[in-house]
């Protein structure tokens, strides 16, 4: 094969990567997360095969060795989740899967020794959080988005569902799917080895994948585990609980993956946080709508991943006096407080909804308590 020093290596394999559509922009990062993925020979070996999907024998061919070589190394290269498996007509195919979703996700898609994932996680959160050429590639690159956010199915009235198209639905891929793997998440994964967890505490096994990709990852090193369509449907249920969003590959016909995202880990959520108004994945064709039944609790505001919501109350006690600059001086708002605390219970407790004022529930709370 000629001889490749270790810097041609990886060289060589980040232009290899580059042949995808999505690619990854090369820096230092890049170079030393393939240095944990790969070692010099892998990289050697893998730079020069086919972007389609291809046998042991074309990779023989191609490495200059004998099949049943090629085939035990392209095996080695499945248990370490850099390559996939499939048979087409019963003849067993490789192909290496794309940076995003793939094999920088395989990676910490379970807890390994082979890798030190601390040290690949911190790589990761380098060249995606901080640097963020691969982000903006990534997310923005092409006018076709490469995820897609998924309808959040119990949120939605009865008379709304029979518009629903089965692709919309994640309990439909769900349904459809001929293998359902489950894995760690690797935002969170990647984000609490870096030393920023999960600001909600949201489940971590969650990851779902889905066909062909889905019994690869489980028959080879166990990235994931094979489970049943009512196991799959537990994991949406805990991932509606927990407020998260379903964004899956951006296909209408067998998706290769459904991720469970919260807003403080997942790259494409913080792209939509840090880029806004630019869209990293295409959205769901059902947007929530603010109607007269609001009473302005502020809740969707806390929990919107994506910090699209912010509330502006007007008219109510609150914007009242802090609006107002007749109130801007303590005698001002004392005063104002000392007529609240006069009023009778019922309307003590009206005004402390609309003022919002913890300081205020203190005093309302304090003078029940001594009141004989």
């Amino acid at each position: 094969m000629g001889h490749i020093t270790s810097k041609d290596a990886y060289k060589n394999l980040e232009e290899r990567i580059n042949w995808f559509t999505q690619g990854a922009p090369p820096s230092d990062s890049l170079y030393k997360i393939l240095q944990v993925l790969y070692t010099e020979k892998e990289a050697k070996w893998v730079a020069r095969l086919p972007i389609r999907p291809f046998t042991a024998k074309k990779a023989a061919k191609i490495w200059n060795t004998s099949e049943g070589k090629a085939e035990a190394f392209l095996e080695h290269l499945c248990e370490k989740a850099l390559l996939v498996d499939s048979f087409y007509n019963g003849v067993r195919q490789f192909v290496m899967p794309p940076p995003m979703a793939g094999f920088i996700e395989f990676a910490l898609m379970r807890t390994r020794g082979d890798i030190d994932q601390k040290y690949l996680s911190e790589l990761y959160y380098q060249y995606m959080n901080v640097e963020e050429d691969f982000v903006k590639d990534l997310f923005y690159a092409t006018e076709t988005h490469l995820g897609r956010v998924y309808v959040q199915e119990p949120v939605l009235m009865s008379d709304n569902t029979i518009h629903i198209l089965d692709y919309e639905r994640a309990s439909h891929i769900i349904e459809e799917a001929s293998h359902i793997g489950l894995g760690t998440c690797y935002c969170r994964h990647k984000m609490l080895h870096a030393g920023h967890p999960c600001e909600i505490n949201a489940p971590l096994d969650v990851c779902l994948t889905f066909g062909n990709v889905a019994r690869s990852l489980a028959e080879h090193g166990q990235h994931a585990k094979l489970i049943d369509k009512k196991e799959a449907m537990d994991v949406l249920e805990r991932s509606y609980a927990a407020n998260l969003v379903q964004i899956g590959e951006n296909v209408r016909e067998d998706p290769a993956f459904i991720c469970n995202c919260c807003g403080c880990c997942c790259e494409a959520l913080q792209a939509a946080r840090k880029f806004s108004p630019m869209q990293p994945v295409a959205t769901t064709n059902y947007i929530p709508k603010i109607t007269e039944e609001c009473v302005g609790c502020g809740k969707c505001e806390k929990v919107c991943p994506v910090l699209a919501i912010s509330m502006q109350e007007k008219g109510t006690l609150q914007n009242l006096i802090f609006d107002n600059q007749a109130f801007a001086n303590h005698r001002a708002m004392a005063a104002t407080l000392g007529v609240i605390l006069r009023l009778p219970p019922l309307k003590q407790m009206m005004a402390s909804k609309q003022f919002k004022s913890i300081y205020l529930d203190k005093l309302l709370s304090n003078k029940s308590v001594k009141k004989p």
